[in-house]
């Protein structure tokens, strides 16, 4: 099993599509006004919506009811980042004037910098990063 999106939440669509595609890069592959933005992620997705809209309204896709859901609050959210991105992909964020919060170097030899979006999600990115679990 592996996951092939993942989503955050937040209000303002608009603050996010600008962030996300023009200050990460990443490709906006669908979205609908006030209710959802997805944006392509290597082979995975991101997927941002509304919590307003996606918790109050009801939406169907060939007639079959998408579960109603929503957050509050910032989530989290990692990227893998290789040697050759690390560095320079925080310069880049600080000539955007996309403030680095905290930066960590891990037990695992991993490091990682963190990071906000405009609806106050943390994010990071990590470098030589493992997934151990049990």
């Amino acid at each position: 099993m592996k996951i092939v999106e993942t989503c955050l939440y937040a209000k303002n669509l608009e603050e996010i599509e600008s962030f996300y595609s023009d200050i990460l890069g990443l490709e906006i592959v669908m979205k609908e006004e006030n209710r959802h933005i997805f944006f392509r992620c290597g082979d995975y997705m991101l997927l941002v919506f509304n919590p307003q809209h996606t918790r109050n309204v009801q939406t169907e896709m060939d007639g079959n009811p998408i579960p109603l859901h929503g957050a509050e609050g910032p989530g989290q959210l990692a990227f893998g980042v290789s040697v050759d991105e690390f560095e320079p992909l925080k310069e880049e964020l600080l000539k955007k004037n996309v403030p680095i919060e905290s930066e960590v170097d891990w037990p695992n030899k991993s490091r990682s910098f963190y990071f906000r979006d405009p609806a106050n999600n943390s994010l990071l990115n990590l470098l030589h990063y493992t997934i151990s679990i049990g």
